[in-house]
């Protein structure tokens, strides 16, 4: 079926939100050009009557999704089966030089190393990122950071989902031409096939993807509210830091608690088990820390993405190690790639 002129309700009712598979991405209402949808509850709803002009269907990344094509248009070829975390040009084990970076950030720092460098250089105006809820710890929200302090205030990895994409109102608000987008695998495939489908108003301001590996998010109100909070006695507005390394950590002034995954594992979206993409294999740079510690495991994809991150290593913005040396967070990225491509194959 077509996508070219077809409602709301046919195609993404009908195949994406009925079925389950409906990432909450927020495109769709970004791109409604008569403003026909609302996003509520991590998903898009009808508040007037469809035009049927049929854009949602063709930009939303569950929808009719085609990887070559979209491998073709952003690499100019189609990935090889032994590329099993994606096209990219080079690899590296990476860590922000600045100390007072290193300790807001998660792992190695590179997400907010790169955009603080591309902010400080001119080379954009503004990025998106997930801001942090000051009444809900950790839970994360759209934000179009302007300036170095908003972009360290954002740092850190939130285990739960922020619809990135809604910030571009915002772009086009403040009319920013420069800007930089971090996000998850399925909101940078919504980029793309923004950008396919030649929805340049909104596409046109992003120069680099920064995707985020990602496994699953899981539900605010699952795991920190009924878990941590009711479960573990955690305060939480008293948790400095997450990370996943093999396990839950959950810091406090009081310590780290270690949560096994299996016990949170009823927590997590189920839309993200829907998702094939582990590695944002399609971003301009991938970044994960792969169980490694205070550095981040860096996948550079394409040219521009390389050009930003060598300059930030040759002004001694970020350092790096040899990332064939560390084979267990390679392993470990073969493995969860190869694992998510194939339990979710469509």
């Amino acid at each position: 079926m077509s996508s070219n002129k077809i409602s709301f309700e046919k195609s993404l009712v009908a195949n994406v939100i009925a079925t389950g598979k409906c990432v909450g991405c927020g495109a769709c209402v970004v791109v409604c050009p008569f403003n026909c949808l609302e996003y509520a509850e991590e998903a898009p709803r009808l508040i007037s009557e469809c035009k049927i002009c049929g854009i949602c269907a063709q930009i939303c990344p569950r929808y009719e999704w085609s990887q070559t094509h979209v491998e073709n248009f952003v690499f100019g070829r189609e990935r090889k089966p032994e590329e099993e975390f994606g096209i990219y040009r080079r690899l590296a084990i990476a860590q922000v030089r600045d100390d007072k970076i290193l300790k807001v950030c998660q792992d190695g720092g590179v997400a907010t190393a790169l955009l603080l460098f591309a902010l400080e250089n001119g080379l954009i105006d503004s990025a998106i990122v997930a801001g942090m809820n000051k009444e809900k710890p950790f839970r994360p929200f759209p934000k179009l950071a302007t300036t170095s302090e908003e972009i360290l205030e954002c740092a850190g990895t939130k285990y739960f989902y922020s619809p990135n994409l809604l910030a571009l109102f915002e772009v086009v608000k403040q009319k920013k031409a420069n800007v930089a987008f971090v996000g998850t695998p399925c909101q940078i495939r919504a980029i793309r096939k923004m950008q396919t489908a030649g929805l340049k108003r909104y596409t046109a301001p992003l120069k680099i993807l920064i995707g985020l590996m990602c496994s699953e998010c899981f539900t605010y109100e699952g795991l920190m509210e009924k878990y941590i909070h009711e479960k573990l006695g955690i305060e939480l507005d008293k948790i400095k830091k997450m990370n996943i390394k093999g396990k839950m950590l959950v810091t406090t002034d009081s310590g780290v608690a270690t949560i096994p995954l299996t016990e949170i594992k009823q927590y997590a979206r189920k839309s993200c088990c829907s998702c094939e993409d582990f590695s944002s294999e399609l971003a301009d740079i991938s970044i994960g820390g792969l169980g490694l510690s205070s550095w981040t495991f860096t996948i550079i994809r394409t040219e521009k993405a390389d050009e930003l991150f060598s300059n930030a290593e040759k002004t001694d913005f970020i350092k790096t190690r040899n990332a064939n040396e560390e084979t267990f967070a390679l392993s470990l990225l073969q493995k969860l790639s190869k694992k998510k491509r194939q339990t979710t194959a469509q």
